[in-house]
């Protein structure tokens, strides 16, 4: 195809970048090899992502913010730097937040690209964002007095399960005892303020709720004595904090795994 008015019609500032390029067929060439590190780049983008680690993340959404900003993807470019100065800053909120504003605009930028190019027909969707929300009625509680820890958990899962939070033990119980409220598990904090975890772990027990509710403890406290206490209750894991978004995802498909067995 190659009509350069498409890429223009869609926002992308071709004749900047051909200031840098020279000539048309430079900027193809280069397009083309965009395109053939694409995919491997923003898989690597996700999975630092999904693995919290915020360095390698910056390296990667650094290097696209480049592609973007040499090829003309104004609005990638500028995506790209807001994950690459917030990761660098280590705000994992931010990227778990807007994730999904990156990836939406890199696969509109890579589907027009391959338009551009002749490897795809069709159209190109919309630059705006959708926010997405979540029809799934799963719900997940997590406890912990960490503003931090419970937002974090709250952005992996938003668009997954309904996630619930308590900043103590007291609170937690409330929510369990609510009649309206059907837990699919609960992530819980041992060491809190007024109410610990320990103390919903025996009102667990006494009640019989393992079985009905899975639950994984979360703490900082690595210690024998930690360890032995949490053996004494029918816990699905113990995910030792700091942790990624695969330490969650596979202590809750841990928790999937209890509900159908």
């Amino acid at each position: 195809m190659k009509d350069v008015n498409l890429l223009i019609s869609n926002g992308v500032e071709v004749y900047a970048s051909l200031e840098l390029f020279g000539d048309i067929e430079t900027y193809n060439a280069t397009l083309i090899d965009f395109l053939e590190a694409a995919d491997k780049k923003m898989a690597d983008i996700k999975k630092y992502k999904e693995e919290a680690d915020m360095a390698n993340y910056a390296i990667l959404v650094h290097s696209l913010k480049s592609d973007a900003k040499y090829l003309g993807f104004t609005r990638l470019a500028e995506i790209s730097y807001n994950h690459e100065m917030e990761s660098k800053a280590n705000n994992p909120m931010f990227v778990y937040s807007h994730y999904d504003e990156l990836v939406m605009e890199a696969n509109r930028i890579i589907r027009l690209v391959k338009i551009y190019l002749g490897q795809e027909s069709g159209s190109v969707e919309s630059t705006a964002v959708e926010t997405k929300k979540t029809t799934n009625d799963k719900k997940i509680l997590v406890v912990d007095d960490s503003n931090i820890i419970r937002n974090i958990i709250q952005k992996m899962f938003d668009n997954e399960f309904e996630v619930l939070t308590a900043i103590d033990g007291l609170q937690a119980m409330n929510i369990i005892n609510d009649p309206n409220v059907e837990l699919f598990g609960m992530l819980l904090d041992l060491y809190m303020p007024n109410v610990n975890g320990f103390a919903v772990l025996d009102y667990l027990k006494a009640n019989n709720l393992f079985t009905k509710i899975p639950v994984a403890v979360i703490t900082g406290d690595s210690t024998q004595e930690t360890r032995e206490k949490t053996r004494e209750y029918p816990i699905v894991e113990v995910l030792n904090k700091p942790f990624n978004e695969n330490n969650v995802r596979r202590v809750i498909q841990a928790m999937a795994y209890c509900k159908n067995n």
